[in-house]
């Protein structure tokens, strides 16, 4: 007989948004053997951008147990240990491939089964793959992606096999940014190449990217933009060997890195809960539509007070807050207290080779460009606000310091009037130092 196990609480997913939920259940006191995390990862809870980051440094890697959450936002480095002593129960490299929500009864791919009395939905995203859509080739060695561990071990391994190789980056956002960043360090030839006309598109301005396409390239980074990877050529032992485009060109490459975004893991709930902007709807305590199921991190579709409207949200900081807030509201049902309800402010941030960038709020309206983004700039400082209606709604703020970041935010969460957008595009940051 399969085994069975039965808990108070089951945390299902052991990514960031896990790490800090469990950190919270313990704050409030949780006794042993009422938690457990099931995780399909072989590790404990860790913050996962550090993968993109410091494990692909040449020299000083970030490696675990170093970055374990919760670190990342300067708190406590939770080790297994530390889960152990607590009498959380971390259910290591096990996927559970049924949830059935009406009996509360989650069946693990080895045929195990787990009980609960509530569940919080951790389940984040997967990684979309070329394969998903059939392009010639792209099963060959050395075509990776980066969403866990084992990808980052993957990619690590194989920078060595083609120590100074060629490097081709596909895909032109946050992944595609940070590792034609860490290739180039690592002293690849790196070739990064997007369909869209300027990289991350989704939150730049043609005038931000202006300044990113011109210091990557002035670091030796090929930009390939308005074509995608249409094909792939491998040599004898199976390794890629060659990116085909779109437009007909070819691309020779020793490692192919793969960053076109990610889906969220929402299919074990198929039918069981209502779903919404391809995520689990949630109230503002991340409840889903059946009672004593939450979901949290890239999974939930929840209301944002700020623009009065359901949001999805894959970011860091959000699966460490939504985490945070959820298990508050767990316990606050319990004990009867009551909770405020979550009123997040959009929070987006990268670092770079030496540059870094933050951004707060809503990037709707009428961009208006600040400071100099030139990419020559010995020390580039820029930003630009959006206005909508005559509002302030978001802030991008590259090269600031911590007291200017804090500035911006408080100007996307005031929403502060502006009339004059031309005014504001001189005002700049003084603007911000105001509200």
């Amino acid at each position: 007989m399969a085994s069975e196990k039965h808990f108070k609480y089951v945390i299902l997913g052991g990514g960031v948004a896990a790490g800090y939920a469990a950190k919270e259940f313990a704050n409030q006191g949780v006794q042993p053997g009422e938690l457990a995390i099931i995780s399909k990862e072989s590790v404990a809870p860790y913050e996962r951008p550090a993968l993109s980051k410091g494990y692909l440094f040449p020299q000083n890697a970030a490696r675990l147990p170093g970055f374990h959450t919760c670190v990342g936002s300067g708190g406590e480095k939770l080790l297994p240990e530390w889960y152990a002593e607590k009498g959380i129960e971390l259910i290591l490299s096990t996927e559970i491939v049924k949830a059935d929500l009406a009996s509360k009864t989650l069946t693990s791919a080895a045929g195990a089964t787990f009980t609960y009395e509530t569940l919080l939905i951790a389940t984040g995203s997967s990684t979309i793959k070329l394969t998903d859509f059939g392009v010639q080739g792209a099963e060959a060695n050395n075509i990776l992606y980066l969403r866990d561990i084992d990808d980052a071990d993957k990619l690590v391994a194989a920078m060595q096999a083609k120590k100074d190789g060629k490097a081709v980056v596909v895909g032109g956002g946050y992944i595609g940014l940070e590792l034609s960043a860490a290739l180039k360090i690592n002293n690849f030839d790196v070739s990064m190449i997007y369909p869209e006309p300027w990289c991350m598109p989704r939150l730049f301005t043609a005038g931000i990217a202006h300044f990113y396409e011109g210091y990557y390239t002035s670091k030796g980074i090929n930009i390939v933009k308005g074509t995608y990877a249409s094909g792939f050529d491998a040599d004898a032992n199976g390794d890629v060997s060659v990116v085909k485009l779109k437009d007909g060109r070819a691309l020779d490459a020793d490692i192919v890195i793969v960053g076109v975004g990610g889906r969220p893991l929402t299919g074990l709930f198929k039918g069981q809960v209502e779903e919404e902007k391809g995520g689990l709807k949630t109230d503002a305590f991340f409840e889903t539509s059946v009672a004593g199921v939450y979901a949290i991190g890239d999974v939930a579709s929840f209301p944002m007070k700020l623009y009065n409207e359901p949001r999805r949200v894959e970011h860091v900081d959000h699966a460490r807050k939504s985490a945070e807030q959820a298990v508050k509201a767990i316990k606050g049902k319990e004990s009867g207290e009551t909770v405020a309800e979550y009123d997040y402010l959009p929070y987006f941030y990268s670092r770079s080779f030496d540059i870094a960038w933050q951004f707060y709020g809503d990037n709707v309206g009428e961009s208006v460009l600040f400071g100099d983004n030139d990419p020559a700039a010995a020390k580039a400082k820029f930003g630009t606000y959006w206005v909508k209606d005559g509002k302030v709604l978001g802030v991008f703020l590259e090269g600031g310091s911590a007291d200017e970041y804090q500035a911006i935010a408080k100007v996307a969460r005031a929403q502060p009037p502006v009339a004059d957008l031309e005014a504001l595009g001189k005002e700049g940051l003084d603007f911000a130092a105001k509200i």
